[in-house]
Parts: structure tokens; sequence; C-alpha cells
């Protein structure tokens, strides 16, 4: 069986619980305790009952500590996948986006997500979703937009037509003579 791993030697066992009774961060402040277990002369099993967590995970946070001191036992944001479209591939799709698709090369009047799909796949072979696209999309400060539908024959002005012209909110109705309201 391989060696224990040794704490570092500028903390104690009561500095560990000095700082577990001042973080917000509970899981910090348990594993703090159960280092501080190990640096009053508990044994690795004990720290890991205090902590309730195996051998390994002991170690990996006497690992965690060693290396980076108290502020090495906060957790972390897990990095997450790569992102599928690299630097030059946002600035190609920006470039693609901002001539708009020419209806005789790409096939379409207009960009609708599947078809940018299509395009960063035979371009670059990368395959990305839409609701990821639209993402990047957004990321690159891009809204989904559509122009409202016109009907081909309407005639100018037939809308202004058919609406109908209410007095402003803010102006107040005139008042009529004879009124018995107090002013």
């Amino acid at each position: 069986m391989a060696a224990a791993i040794a704490l570092r030697s500028d903390f104690t066992g009561p500095d560990l619980r000095r700082l577990a009774r001042r973080t917000q961060d509970a899981k910090q402040a348990r594993r703090l305790l159960a280092l501080a277990t190990i640096y009053d002369g508990g044994s690795r099993g004990d720290a890991a009952r205090i902590g309730d967590v195996g051998l390994q995970i002991i170690r990996d946070w006497v690992l965690r500590f060693n290396a980076e001191g108290p502020d090495g036992l906060v957790d972390r944001k897990a990095p997450g996948p790569e992102p599928r479209l690299d630097e030059e591939h946002r600035t190609a799709l920006a470039a693609v986006i901002e001539s708009g698709p020419i209806s005789a090369i790409h096939g379409v009047v207009r960009w609708r997500l599947t078809d940018l799909c299509q395009w960063l796949w035979e371009e670059f072979r990368v395959h990305i979703a839409r609701q990821t696209l639209s993402r990047e999309l957004r990321s690159l400060g891009y809204r989904k937009l559509t122009a409202r539908p016109r009907h081909h024959a309407q005639a100018e002005g037939a809308i202004e037509h058919f609406k109908k012209s209410s007095l402003p909110s803010w102006q107040r109705p005139r008042r009529r003579r004879g009124s018995s309201l107090p002013r």
C-alpha cells in the first residue's frame, strides 16, 4: 500500500476549523473539517467518515488543498464540452449571413437555421444542431427576424383606410354646457 500524501505544513487543525467557521460554502467547510481531523492525528478513514466520502475523495481533497490551499476546496464550475464552432467558423458564418443567400447557389431566398446548419456542414464538415446554432448566432449579435408577409395585390394605403382613430388618452373630453360638476 502506498504511503499517505502529507498535508502542507503551514496550516494546523485549529486553523482549518476557524476557516470552516468563517466560510459561507457548506461543502468547503465539510472538506476543511475532514482535513482538520487529519491534522489532529486522525486517520484518513476518520476524515472520510466526517466528510461522508470515500478514501479516494479524501486523497483528491488533500492534493487540491496542498496545491491551492483552502480555496482549492471550493467547488468549481465544470468546463463543459468544447464548442463546435471556432473563431474561423464564426467569422465565415457572420460573413455569409451579412452577404445573404444567393438563390441560384444556395437554393434559398432567406437564411433559416436549417439552411445555415447545412451550409456549415458543406463548408467545414461541422455538424451542429439548430438550437446550438441559434445560441451561437445570438452570441454574435444576430436575432431571428422575419419580414411580415404581405399579399402581392395589396393596395397602397388600404390599411390606413381601415384604421380607427380615437382621442389620445391624455386629452380630457370637452365639457357640456350646464354641467353640474364642480370645478
